[in-house]
């Protein structure tokens, strides 16, 4: 599982940083989350294939998440895009994309399918074999989700040396991954944990931005992997949080270590400062594992 950090501060984008966006490679998927201008440069700049972009997950409707997404979906039709594009996000996105793909007569050359979210409960809007997707509802000025996401468990590990020495034939080890006891070439049946080993903990990643301090929200996070959460400010100006509905970095790691989350990475930082090192300071001072994101900045989580 890797995140990459496309943008991850507040409100007005700048020269030298962006607002919010990111991209988390899961099992064979490239998600993209939340789409603030200046995304698809940023997407180039970390050369990311446009056309691995099937699934966007957009928080809420804030110009600083979202307003970047009309100027992809057009760059997709300049491409020659084929595929089908997927866009989650709240009730009205279809009517603000639609309008402008309508008034500039730049209506896409391939599906585009909107998948709008109205729930106050979380709820699953994406799984297949390998990947969950579901909703966190996030208490904020306007309607707000979060987004957590599971890998389902692996198959498990083939011992190639114990197959071998139990002589079974390599046509049978897709059905021993896949947990089955086998029979071997001299006719023994081969109990499936003589030949294999447990499966890699299945990972999980949850972002939420924007958000006031929810301590409602620590029982859906309980043991995941990574835990992005937003800290718009620092403490000295905690009194500015809950009126714009926002958190402070004590508050995300109070969230972090209430969830017993294993990592905690901080971001959607206010432009007023002019370092964001205190962020993390502030956070460990409640939580330990703490990291910074930063536009570019890479994870592997």
């Amino acid at each position: 599982m890797k995140l990459t950090i496309l943008g991850c501060y507040a409100a007005t984008p700048r020269t030298f940083t962006n607002p919010t966006s990111q991209v988390l490679e899961i099992k064979n998927h490239l998600f993209l989350i939340d789409c603030g201008e200046g995304t698809q440069v940023e997407l180039r700049r970390n050369k990311i294939k446009f056309s691995k972009v099937k699934h966007i997950f957009i928080s809420h409707l804030h110009g600083d998440h979202c307003f970047g997404l009309v100027g992809l979906i057009s760059t997709f039709r300049l491409l020659s895009r084929e595929s089908e594009l997927h866009v989650y996000g709240p009730k009205g996105i279809k009517e603000i994309i639609s309008l402008q793909l309508k008034l500039s007569n730049s209506w896409t050359n391939y599906p585009l399918l909107f998948h709008e979210l109205d729930s106050k409960k979380p709820q699953v809007i994406f799984e297949d074999d390998k990947v969950s997707v579901e909703t966190i509802p996030l208490k904020h000025r306007i309607y707000t989700n979060g987004f957590l996401f599971r890998e389902k468990p692996g198959l498990r590990k083939l011992l190639i040396n114990e197959a071998s020495d139990y002589n079974i034939d390599i046509s049978l080890y897709q059905s021993i991954k896949m947990g089955k006891d086998v029979i071997s070439n001299d006719g023994k049946v081969i109990s499936n944990h003589l030949v294999t080993a447990p499966p890699d903990p299945p990972k999980s990643y949850a972002f939420c931005s924007d958000t006031v301090f929810d301590p409602g929200i620590v029982l859906q996070l309980r043991n995941i992997t990574t835990l992005y959460h937003e800290s718009t400010f620092l403490e000295e100006h905690v009194a500015l949080a809950e009126p714009t509905k926002h958190s402070t970095a004590k508050q995300a790691g109070t969230i972090a270590r209430d969830a017993n989350v294993k990592k905690l990475i901080l971001g959607h930082f206010s432009t007023r400062y002019g370092s964001i090192i205190p962020f993390k300071e502030e956070a460990q001072t409640i939580f330990k594992e703490v990291e910074l994101a930063d536009d570019g900045k890479i994870f592997t989580l």
